[in-house]
């Protein structure tokens, strides 16, 4: 059986409003109609960026909150001789801008991955919908929170791991965020280039290619282009050190046909 997409929803839709991080910054606490009409009223949809495009600049005015409907981003911050380090890849249902809310000035770059759809709350709107609804600020204090846990995670990544259990770390942690909102946890794409990956995890990108090789021999994945099937959740785990649970294990073993 080839590659197959059996993603929860079509790829090409956007993620449900109720899976957004705008969303989630109130929808978590109780919130009622009322409240959700009025974070309607401040969210602005729908703008695109095609692959390549940038989202923002680093140094730039901090103006918007952006949501991921479609699509992915990468962040990354360049070094003054030009060197680039990814520091982030963001799919759908994701925020991007939260870090420049206290020097009001974007701190990275984001780069659309693929054509990608953003919603945008100004900065403005923001304080604004903070000050009639006040579980905002704690739903911040959670995602602020989740940051912190995300960078500790990296660090601990980037220190003590080698670079299968990166990898392997990698593919578990991009899973378990595409389950949580609501797409397949086994078969997804992977939107960033392999030298982007060996950026992100401080390898050679003929070291992540090495890798990934190996674990389609193994039968741990299937990867077709830029298509990829986790085919062994529980020996990937075994891998990178993290045990892994709450994904179903029905879904059929997927191999990758060379015919054509």
């Amino acid at each position: 059986m080839a590659l197959q997409a059996v993603q929860k929803k079509p790829e090409c839709d956007a993620i449900a409003c109720q899976d957004c991080g705008l969303y989630q910054l109130c929808l978590p606490m109780g919130l009622n109609s009322a409240d959700t009409m009025l974070l309607d009223r401040y969210v602005k949809r729908k703008r695109i960026v095609k692959r390549g495009q940038i989202l923002y600049r680093l140094g730039e005015e901090f103006t918007c909150v952006y949501a991921i409907r479609s699509g992915s981003v990468k962040t990354y911050i360049s070094t003054a001789d030009g060197r680039l380090q990814i520091t982030g890849f963001h799919i759908p249902g994701e925020l991007l801008g939260l870090s420049a809310i206290d020097e009001k000035r974007y701190n990275c770059e984001a780069m659309a991955l693929e054509t990608t759809s953003v919603c945008e709350i100004s900065l403005n709107c923001f304080e604004e919908l903070a000050r009639q609804i006040p579980s905002v600020h704690y739903q911040m204090l959670r995602m602020m929170s989740k940051e912190i846990k995300h960078n500790q995670n990296l660090m601990l990544l980037l220190g003590k791991k080698n670079a299968e259990e990166r990898l392997a770390t990698f593919l578990l942690t991009l899973s378990k965020r595409f389950a949580m909102r609501n797409y397949s946890a086994t078969q997804f794409n992977l939107s960033m280039s392999r030298g982007d990956i060996g950026n992100y995890l401080g390898l050679a990108e003929e070291t992540v290619c090495r890798i990934l090789t190996r674990f389609q021999e193994e039968g741990l994945i299937a990867s077709e282009r830029r298509r990829i099937a986790l085919n062994d959740l529980e020996r990937l785990g075994s891998i990178a050190h993290e045990p892994y649970s709450g994904v179903t294990r029905a879904l059929p073993r997927v191999r990758v046909s060379h015919s054509r």
